[in-house]
């Protein structure tokens, strides 16, 4: 079986948040995938980061800012056309373009807390496919402890001079816009955090781009260390009225990202579960199909249960998400416990699979390669029982 195998293409279970409208951005998104991303993803791998025309092609399709008003260059929907999006992308078997990131949080930053006229100047870029985006928070001595971040912002004049470095910056290579999470009072701890926008190419004085990180998985993703040494960016840039917002504002948009994982790992269940059924079925074993045998029944119908739990919560989620009635704790919960599944029901499915599970001509073998990082990124899954506790 290839990534465009015919078990991910069953859609037999309509979400209650769906409509036709939707279903049709779903086959765009899926054509988009099939002729634009599929057919590369060794060569994306090869070189450790996805062609920029990639996000062009996305953008001219109008799949890029789906959810951001059109007055800015958006398609005036809601995040239930990025969640079609996200979900289209795990079918595919994409791990190159972090369209989570450049689609579903950086335009979201700019939209919630930027002044109408950055709205106008950096949106349409971004929707258009014109800009990669990024945001760059964790840094190689924080990780998910945001508060103690160590870049700098001094105010110098009309401008900002900002110094430090981060790391695990998805789109880092490719990314043309970043928000940087920066210390502009490093003595007041989280209210001393602020949001830069800083626009940047290879050119960008006081800016530069590490190596694109090595990783077990999604080996076509840049992800990369960013390094700021006196970047000058002007002040107007900041995002919010005020300096000291911007770990309010990373907690308020943190929300929206885990839901994001949630979807993708709920995608990603049900993609592992249909390849293996479909697997099992051909595979001959004992002159019988492995699907025969009982534990592999057993097996997948543990895994079915799993999967069918995974999309009832999730949509639920998204429903209460379309309303505003989605609570950090639920998200955290949604984060921590879909992306435990997938990685759970993925390694169940490798095991089905024998030795041809871990044989990256297997779509399922790159699958679980890829999910690991799924507990650890937009906050580890040991973060967000800490989160979850506090709640009770």
């Amino acid at each position: 079986m290839t990534q465009g195998s015919t078990a991910t293409r069953t859609d037999e279970f309509r979400s209650p948040w769906m409509d036709d409208e939707l279903a049709a951005v779903a086959e765009l998104a899926q054509n988009f995938f099939d002729k634009h991303v599929t057919p590369h993803q060794k060569r994306f791998a090869d070189q450790g980061f996805p062609d920029k025309s990639v996000y062009r092609e996305l953008g001219t399709l109008g799949l890029a800012s789906m959810s951001i008003p059109t007055e800015y260059g958006g398609g005036g929907g809601t995040f239930a056309h990025d969640a079609v999006l996200f979900h289209q992308q795990v079918m595919a078997g994409d791990h190159s373009l972090q369209l989570g990131v450049h689609s579903g949080i950086v335009p979201h930053y700019l939209n919630a807390y930027g002044t109408h006229e950055q709205k106008l100047h950096w949106l349409p870029k971004l929707a258009s496919g014109e800009w990669v985006g990024a945001i760059a928070m964790t840094e190689p001595g924080t990780g998910s402890d945001l508060q103690n971040i160590t870049t700098r912002a001094v105010r110098d004049g009309d401008d900002y001079l900002i110094s430090g470095a981060k790391t695990f910056i998805s789109n880092g290579r490719n990314c043309d816009l970043v928000i940087i999470a920066a210390k502009t009072d490093p003595t007041l701890g989280a209210r001393g955090v602020s949001l830069i926008v800083a626009e940047v190419d290879d050119n960008t004085t006081g800016f530069e781009r590490g190596r694109i990180l090595e990783k077990v998985g999604q080996k076509g993703q840049d992800t990369t260390e960013l390094f700021f040494d006196q970047l000058r960016v002007p002040a107007t840039n900041l995002l919010g009225d005020r300096e000291g917002a911007g770990f309010v504002q990373l907690m308020q948009q943190l929300l929206p990202e885990r839901l994001i994982c949630g979807v993708a790992a709920t995608a990603a269940i049900e993609r592992a579960l249909a390849l293996t059924i479909e697997y099992t079925k051909s595979r001959n074993m004992f002159g019988q199909t492995l699907f025969d045998l009982q534990n592999t029944r057993f097996e997948l119908a543990e895994c079915a249960a799993i999967a069918k739990i995974s999309r009832t919560f999730i949509d639920d989620c998204i429903a209460k998400y379309l309303v505003g009635q989605l609570d950090a704790s639920t998200a955290a919960m949604a984060k921590y416990w879909l992306t435990d599944q997938q990685c759970a029901v993925i390694d169940r499915c490798v095991q089905l699979h024998g030795g041809y599970g871990y044989i990256l001509e297997y779509p399922i073998a790159q699958m679980y390669a890829d999910a690991r990082i799924s507990r650890i990124y937009a906050g580890s899954n040991e973060t967000m029982k800490d989160l979850i506790a506090r709640s009770l």
